[in-house]
């Protein structure tokens, strides 16, 4: 609630990890006085392994602009040899053109060196040389890597490749949302639609129709949610999302109409 929000009067830096932070969250919190440090990595290559090292120049730019900017990943702690954005077929890098999409690896000192008793899985994760995360992204001409969504979290809709932390960054746009997970929902005509899981702030109001009209002017049709649900979101003891839960959810709704 606005009457329990502070404004620091101090210099407040926090470290952000687990998820890459919708843009709204990153601008709301410099807007309060917080300065965000995204940083990445997995178990598998001791998290954190890269970060979002603030660049010459940022700091001139618009609070939104750089929240955009501290989005990203790119800079590989000093004893990961690389991370890189990598066609996961080819093994080459994807071109830094902000648009073609790739698989995040890493490669160096503090990589795992493979799963315990699991040669096959090792092998898989290491194919190429590179330990394959798992995580797709994007490339932009600065070499910095814009995560767009786990692999398995990719919701495919007539042919077409959605991605979930780009649905969620608009939810998080609107003023009454506190919380928003999109996952992939059974559909018999285009096999998966975006389906949105929302927790507004206190004391505010929206309906299922009002958010995805919000969405409608920020999104392309295709990617717009078709279904909204206004509830509680299970999460992790960290406050971690529980996506797997929404999906089986999801099912149910797909499965009830």
């Amino acid at each position: 609630p606005k009457e329990k929000q502070t404004n620091f009067d101090h210099h407040v830096e926090v470290m952000v990890a687990g998820a890459a932070p919708p843009v709204a969250i990153i601008e709301g919190m410099r807007n309060m006085g917080i300065n965000v440090n995204h940083v990445y990595g997995l178990t598998e290559t001791y998290g954190p392994s890269a970060l979002c090292a603030s660049q010459s120049g940022w700091n001139e730019l618009s609070i939104a602009e750089q929240a955009q900017l501290h989005s990203r990943q790119g800079v590989p702690y000093p004893l990961q040899d690389s991370m890189r954005v990598l066609d996961p077929e080819t093994m080459q890098p994807v071109p830094n053109d902000g648009q073609t999409m790739g698989e995040i690896m890493f490669r160096g000192n503090i990589v795992m060196k493979g799963y315990l008793k699991n040669p096959k899985a090792t092998q898989e994760a290491f194919a190429g040389g590179w330990f394959h995360t798992g995580d797709l992204a994007v490339c932009h001409p600065d070499g910095y890597a814009k995560i767009t969504d786990r692999s398995k979290d990719i919701i495919i809709s007539g042919g077409e490749n959605i991605s979930s932390l780009e649905v969620e960054d608009v939810l998080y746009r609107h003023p009454a949302i506190l919380t928003a997970a999109v996952v992939a929902k059974p559909d018999a005509r285009w096999q998966e639609v975006p389906c949105a899981f929302i927790e507004l702030k206190m004391g505010t109001t929206a309906t299922p129709e009002e958010i995805i009209e919000h969405c409608k002017k920020e999104l392309a049709r295709f990617k717009v949610p078709k279904d909204v649900v206004i509830t509680e979101i299970p999460k992790t003891s960290t406050g971690k999302l529980q996506k797997f839960i929404l999906r089986e959810w999801a099912k149910e709704r797909a499965e009830n109409i």
